[in-house]
Parts: structure tokens; C-alpha cells; sequence
């Protein structure tokens, strides 16, 4: 299977459409894994401490989700890694939720919220961060051209309250669904430019365009690699937009990245699917020059070895963790 980029309209019209060819691999009790460090996290939030408990309250919301959505990340458990807190600059991140007046995080392609969680964890107020993905009802076509009739009400920040058996009252965290690549939903902004609007009220967004400007800190997780380069340049430039043009705002993440710039294959599941990733010099220039002026930023990135043998038929790959910040 590609990865396709087929505009919005067609995500929604193929919305309940399902593809009888593809049949998702059932679930595989033995993938379960979760790190100590973040089992704290699961711990704390849901009032779960036994470790056969937690297992399988989440194995219980595993199987709730994957009758959603069978996306591959549900079926082999990363969406129980908290990967937010090895990006470079995580602890400037911390200090600009405990030291910035109105300071506001924005995850995006944020799933269960569970990155949302960590940061809250160590500190970030949770009221000042806000979720985006699309409705678990919504599939996104551009990602895997895989259709399956969902059920249009449940969505992803949803689920995440099930798994850490929160409210939105003991988690006060925001969330916004939508296409990100719908203007309605984030337009361009110049990333220069100097919002002249009150702070919006983080609990009515309906779009992500009240916060042009606005946002200190954003966080995009294994979100870039789904798309053509295209389409990385132009996400790159409408969150650049979102970002605060005070010194030390950044944006920053995770993803398959490579040696060298280029278009590779990867398998899952006995199926291929192609992927564009960057390298490190041209990620760096793609932020240093096109999307923010020369100079006028900070962008630290690393390869690392990322091992994931669940489902993968080429089980290790590089992973490039980067951030992004003003001067």
C-alpha cells in the first residue's frame, strides 16, 4: 500500500467505504509491552498500580480502539510510548510551562494524548495543552489508503480518557479535530508575523487558526514521515505560523528519517508501502532558510536506531529526533 494525498473532501466522502482486500491482522497479546518510566505515568493517571490490572485495562482499550480504527501503532502498542520526553530541548519545554505567562502546547497528530500525559506529568499545566488529530471517524486516506466503516462519534482524545480512565475535569487538556491540511482547519501565517487578537479560549477551538502566533512549544510526533515532501514543506510552514514569535518557542518531534534524502520502502504486515524521509542535513535546511529565516533559528536533530518488530518486516530503521527554536 502508498501513501496517498488525496484532499480532504475525499477522506470524508470515503469516510464509511471499507476495502474488502485489506483485512487487519488480529491482535497479538504477546506485542504488550511498557517501559517503567512510563508506566508510572499509566499508573498515576488511572489509579491502577498492579501491573496484571494495568495490562489488561489496556488490552481492554486496545480492543476498543482497533474496532474503531485498526491502525498499525494500536495493533503493536506504540501508542504506549511516551517518546515526547527524548526529543532534544525537553527540558526547555518544561521550564517555558513553569516560567511563560499563557504559555500553550500543541500536539499534533496527538492519537490517545498520551505524549500529553508525560508533559503534564513532569509539570506542563494541563489546561495549557491542546490535542489534534483527526475523528477516529475520519480516516486519513493520505496515510495508508486503507477505508473501514468507523463509528463517526467516537475520537482519539476520547479513548485516551478511557485508557488513563480520566475526565476531562481531573485532565483538563483541549482537543481539536481536523484535517490539518484544510485551510479552514490551519492556514499559512507568516511566522513572523505578530498576532493582534485577544488569547482565545482554549476550551471553544474549533479550528487551529485563533492560535497563529500564539502557540510556545509544538510537539509533532511520527507525524511528518506520512506525507510527500510536498506536503512536509507545507506542514512545516503552517505550524512555523502557530509559533510564538517570542524567543525560545519551538517546535519539535520524532520520525523515520534517513542517511540520505530520498523515498524508501518499508514493509508491515506482508505489505509494502513507500515513505519519504529526510536526512539530517536537509531537514535542518528545510527549517534554517525555507520555512523560518536563516539564522533565526536553533535546529538540533539526531539519528537514532528505533527497533520495532511488531508487524515489521524490516524491523529496525533510523529515527530523527529534532527541535526547532527561536532566537
Amino acid at each position: 500500500m502508498s501513501i496517498v494525498n488525496s484532499p480532504n473532501q475525499t477522506i470524508l466522502a470515503r469516510a464509511t467505504v471499507a476495502l474488502e482486500t485489506y483485512s487487519a491482522p488480529p491482535l497479538d497479546e504477546t506485542l504488550y509491552s511498557l517501559d517503567p518510566k512510563d508506566a508510572v505515568v499509566f499508573k498515576t493517571f488511572s489509579g491502577i498500580s498492579d501491573d496484571q490490572l494495568l495490562k489488561e485495562h489496556i488490552l481492554h482499550v486496545q480492543a476498543q480502539a482497533y474496532k474503531v480504527v485498526p491502525y498499525p501503532c494500536i495493533h503493536r502498542f506504540s501508542f504506549l510510548r511516551m517518546e515526547i520526553s527524548e526529543v532534544p530541548g525537553y527540558s526547555d519545554m518544561l521550564k517555558l510551562g513553569r516560567e511563560r505567562e499563557d504559555a500553550i502546547l500543541l500536539d499534533v497528530g496527538c492519537c490517545f494524548g498520551t505524549d500529553a500525559r508525560r508533559i503534564a506529568f513532569d509539570g506542563f499545566p494541563a489546561k495549557s495543552i491542546v490535542g489534534t488529530d483527526l475523528k477516529a471517524g475520519e480516516p486519513d486516506d493520505k496515510i495508508c489508503n486503507v477505508h473501514y466503516h468507523l463509528n463517526p462519534f467516537i475520537e482519539f482524545f476520547e479513548l485516551g480518557h478511557d485508557l488513563f480512565r480520566s475526565t476531562p475535569a481531573t485532565f483538563p487538556a483541549h482537543f481539536v479535530s481536523g484535517d490539518i491540511f484544510d485551510p479552514s482547519m490551519l492556514s499559512i501565517f507568516p511566522p513572523d508575523a505578530v498576532p493582534d487578537t485577544p488569547t482565545p479560549d482554549l476550551s471553544h477551538l474549533a479550528s487551529l487558526n485563533p492560535l497563529q502566533g500564539r502557540v510556545s512549544i509544538i510537539h509533532a510526533n511520527k507525524f511528518f514521515h506520512l506525507f510527500n515532501e510536498e506536503r512536509q514543506l507545507h506542514l512545516a510552514r503552517a505550524l512555523a505560523g502557530l509559533l510564538s514569535p517570542i524567543p525560545g518557542s519551538m517546535i519539535c518531534g520524532a520520525g523515520v528519517g534517513g542517511y540520505h534524502k530520498g523515498i524508501f520502502t518499508l514493509g508491515r504486515f506482508s505489505e509494502e508501502f513507500t515513505i519519504f524521509c529526510h536526512s539530517l542535513e536537509t531537514w535542518i535546511a528545510m527549517w534554517d532558510g525555507e520555512v523560518f529565516k536563516k539564522g533565526s533559528v536553533k535546529v538540533e536533530a539526531r539519528l537514532v536506531d528505533y527497533s520495532d518488530n511488531n508487524g515489521m518486516d524490516t524491523p529496525t530503521y533510523k529515527f530523527l529526533m529534532w527541535s526547532v527554536t527561536r532566537l
